[in-house]
């Protein structure tokens, strides 16, 4: 059965030469890591070509950001300045963009990352990749909500303001145009 996920032949030169030259161009964000190795993992790895592609395709400029040493897989995250254009306008998932009356957006952040292949980014991960740099100054970028709060309608965000990472609540049913969500891949 073929996999309908899969990055024609040209888009794969494509993007695998943006890649090569945003990992060039961002040696901060990963340092001791040769981009020969990770080309390996991605030609190994089509499925995650086909997420790193929908990724791009969305704003996410997504680049490595590590190497996690536990499986041996490089972790790609989205690194635009602003949350990705192609996600906002988004409640948090399913069941929040169900509960809403009116005005319902198209889509919803657990949902969209799952058709993609990625995960939203946890708390954690959102404050490792501002020590990588200033991102979500002007928006702000749905992240994983524990079931606790989900539970009792909530979900959280984050932005970057005042030198600082801010984590908020929210119903999970809310939406704006300046909220979006960023992913993570390993590879």
């Amino acid at each position: 059965m073929k996999s309908d996920k899969i990055v024609s032949s040209e888009q794969k030169n494509e993007l695998i030469d943006l890649l090569r030259i945003r990992f060039e161009k961002n040696i901060n964000r990963h340092k001791n890591l040769k981009w020969n190795d990770v080309l390996v993992k991605l030609e190994a790895n089509p499925e995650k070509l086909w997420s790193l592609n929908e990724m791009e395709k969305t704003g996410g400029e997504p680049d490595v950001v590590g190497l996690d040493e536990k499986t041996g897989e490089y972790i790609f995250m989205d690194c635009s300045a602003e949350s990705p254009k192609g996600r906002r306008s988004v409640c948090y998932d399913r069941e929040g963009l169900d509960s809403r009356k009116e005005y319902k957006p198209e889509n919803n952040a657990i949902d969209m990352a799952t058709e993609m292949g990625i995960e939203l980014l946890s708390e954690e991960q959102y404050r490792e990749l501002q020590q990588l740099g200033k991102f979500d100054t002007k928006t702000s970028s749905w992240i994983k909500t524990p079931d606790e709060i989900r539970k009792l309608g909530g979900a959280l965000f984050a932005d970057f303001r005042y030198n600082q990472v801010f984590v908020y609540h929210n119903g999970a049913q809310s939406y704006y145009g300046v909220r979006g969500f960023r992913g993570i891949l390993k590879v």
